[in-house]
């Protein structure tokens, strides 16, 4: 006879990580619909640092990654996982030391952005002190989970849980080797790798932070949740083992899909690109496995909101995972990547899949542990309908854009020339189709708002069960009447699971980046690239600091449109000084890798007013305005740690360089200032104001590389 025992599960930390969903939920997505509604009207940057589109865009980036999905993450986790392992979670202590940590390092980046202190890093912009905070709460959750796995009273670990233990095992790698940096200063730091090498880095990581942070904890999510609330079991075992196993192996290598016709070397492009195809097997086999198991349920979905939810996420879970694969492909890339479609693509996943699936599991997950009913069927069915309806107006009209964007850039005339030379003709064509993303924006968060005030409405009709008292066997161990499955080996042993998918996940990495991260030689050098001097390096940090780079590349792609717009396409070798690279994901604005020679290149004066206000020099410009780079002092006190540390990286500046580097900064200062009064700008002491550092940057740009014969006409 199975000997049982009472135990406790702990929903008192599920219904704390419950509320922070929700309330986050609602601040990212309220950020983000502001910044939909700056591009078409810039007058709501208001002219105030903290507020404008590129400083605040990395806060709306954050807040829906970290703090609603990663909210949603551990709620669910430590629903189920309890419920899997049989076992109450291993500590309260930790549990609530992980709560409140994330919750402040949520907090910490909501302080941090908006005043421009980040590293730049697409995921990664959060600064040196918080990126060791995050590694030490990641530290206690792993603590917490595999302390619990350990003294679990079910030996079978479900599919859920390896999806768990892949994901802490991963984000950990991934966070660490992103992380590696020299800090200058509490709130300073340059990246251990440049250029190319930091590019290849931080799309292992970035890609990856996709993969294993909104991808892999959510399907297990959805192997939890979506057979409970169809009250059916798993439509295919065999299928969850390829699932996971070939996921997690493939996810890995497909970074390098985010830098295809750039200056990586085209054999990491070509292995980015063929893994990337490979992952529509794996994703669309956990699609597939997720939509199977409400076979004969058909009905209950019409009926149920919650199902409605979880159909919808897993259905756009396999149309992103269709999406991306397709668009590494390079001929498809060079015309999605830099353009609205990939915003598009990134909306479908973090909107359908993440947002969809969070809702569905907490109007299945606060009834449950609040002892009561939903509030009220027919406002989830409202807030299911809204966010539909939101994602649909939301993406296509930037697919729309996308494709109006390509036609433009590409567009030549029978003579050769670019029909659209002017970068701002292709920018004001597409304000309608945001003028619609901010109608799909509305539908989604007046979605959200409604399902908060639901699920509030839920909690006060009941009461939290604390410490839900349940009945469990001792030790449970299935045993099947015929041969076991070979898997069943390492589904009882959490440490060596841990270790395999450790194991398979760094194979991709250690092929695709050790060549390029370890081995300097495969850099090539350019000998008329030099590193910046002291003003160009505090500019770049200004560049750096208004989060220029998500409106503005600097990578020419070897494509005629490209070449015959920008100038010469860009080498590795120009960027071994760079740190962090700069390269860009999206063209809102013009690519500035030649901004300071050939055609392209501008007078400091038209710099100097056209970050004073962009319509002065660019009539219909949505760019935001900068002024308070014309009125802060350049603090040059930080300039002799940045040249110390990097010359503890390798730049090559001469020994001591550090003492005398503010007065080679000073002499050039004043050129400038010269310069600018000459061409009738007359301001008191512009030699030491921001703008003037920022001027010299730009003016940097493209001068290392010969302009080629085409960049010249």
């Amino acid at each position: 006879m199975t000997q049982v025992e009472r135990i406790q599960y702990d929903n008192a930390i599920v219904r704390n990580f419950a509320y922070a969903t929700l309330l986050w939920g609602v601040v990212g997505m309220t950020v983000g619909l502001l910044l939909a509604l700056q591009l078409i009207f810039p007058a709501l940057n208001f002219e105030t640092p903290w507020l404008t589109f590129s400083r605040i865009r990395p806060l709306h980036t954050n807040a829906v990654i970290f703090a609603f999905v990663g909210n949603g993450i551990f709620m669910g986790v430590y629903y189920s996982l309890q419920r899997l392992l049989k076992a109450r979670m291993f500590s309260k202590a930790l549990s609530n030391i992980h709560f409140w940590g994330w919750q402040l390092i949520i907090v910490a980046a909501a302080l941090t952005l908006p005043l421009g202190l980040t590293t730049s890093g697409e995921y990664a912009e959060l600064i040196w002190p918080i990126d060791i905070a995050i590694t030490l709460i990641w530290v206690v959750f792993g603590i917490n989970m595999f302390g619990t796995i350990l003294k679990r009273r079910e030996k079978h670990l479900y599919v859920a849980i390896w999806f768990y233990i892949a994901t802490w095992v991963t984000v950990a790698l991934l966070h660490i080797v992103r992380s590696l940096e020299i800090p200058t200063s509490l709130t300073h730091s340059y990246p251990v790798f440049a250029g190319v090498q930091e590019a290849l880095v931080q799309w292992w990581y970035g890609h990856n932070a996709v993969a294993f942070f909104l991808t892999t904890p959510y399907l297990g999510l959805m192997y939890y949740f979506l057979p409970k609330a169809a009250n059916r079991p798993v439509f295919s075992y065999r299928l969850s083992i390829i699932h996971f196993w070939a996921l997690i192996f493939i996810y890995i290598w497909a970074g390098p899909h985010h830098l295809l016709y750039t200056s990586l070397p085209n054999w990491a492009q070509s292995l980015g690109m063929i893994f990337s195809l490979m992952l529509i097997a794996p994703s669309w086999g956990g699609m597939l496995n997720g939509l199977l198991t409400l076979r004969g349920a058909w009905d209950r979905v019409r009926q149920d909101p919650i199902l409605k939810f979880l159909v919808v996420a897993v259905t756009a879970y396999g149309m992103s995972t269709f999406e991306g694969p397709m668009m590494s492909i390079k001929s498809w890339n060079a015309v999605t990547h830099y353009s609205d479609w990939t915003i598009g693509h990134v909306h479908v996943g973090a909107l359908g899949w993440n947002g969809m699936l969070t809702f569905g599991v907490l109007y299945w997950l606060l009834p449950r542990i609040f002892n009561t009913k939903l509030h009220s069927i027919k406002l989830a069915n409202t807030h299911f309908w809204l966010g539909t309806l939101g994602i649909i107006f939301y993406a296509i009209p930037l697919y729309w854009a996308a494709v109006v964007q390509n036609i433009m850039w590409r567009a030549f005339t029978p003579d050769g020339f670019l029909v659209y030379p002017n970068f701002l003709e292709t920018v004001t064509q597409i304000v309608p189709m945001y003028a619609i993303r901010v109608l799909g924006g509305t539908l989604y968060l007046t979605g959200v708002v409604i399902g908060v005030v639901n699920m509030i409405k839920t909690v006060q009709s009941g009461k939290l069960v604390a410490n839900e008292e349940v009945e469990v066997p001792v030790v449970e161990e299935h045993k099947p009447a015929g041969k076991e499955h070979w898997h069943r080996w390492i589904e009882k042993r959490p440490v060596q699971m841990l270790v395999a998918s450790l194991v398979l996940v760094s194979i991709g990495g250690a092929v695709e980046y050790f060549p390029m991260a370890l081995i300097d030689e495969n850099v090539p050098k350019i000998s008329t690239v030099t590193p910046y001097t002291p003003l160009e390096l505090q500019g770049r940090d200004i560049y750096v600091r208004e989060g220029c780079l998500g409106c503005h590349s600097q990578m020419i792609r070897p494509l005629r449109f490209e070449t015959a717009r920008y100038g010469e396409y860009s080498k590795s070798g120009e960027f071994i000084y760079d740190r962090p690279f700069l390269w860009g994901s999206k063209r809102t604005g013009p690519d500035l890798a030649r901004e300071g020679v050939g055609k392209l290149k501008k007078s400091d004066a038209w710099h100097y007013n056209h970050m004073l206000d962009p319509t002065s020099t660019s009539p219909g410009s949505l760019m935001p305005a900068y002024p308070w780079l014309h009125e802060n002092d350049l603090d040059t006190t930080t300039t002799f740690n940045k040249i110390r540390v990097l010359r503890q990286l390798g730049t090559p500046y001469e020994e001591g360089y550090e003492y005398i580097a503010n007065d080679d900064l000073m002499v050039q200062a004043k050129r400038i200032a010269q310069s600018l009064k000459e061409a009738g700008i007359e301001q008191e002491g512009v030699e030491r104001k921001e703008i003037v550092a920022l001027i010299a940057y730009l003016q940097k740009l493209g001068t290392g590389i010969e302009p080629s014969a085409q960049a010249e006409k």
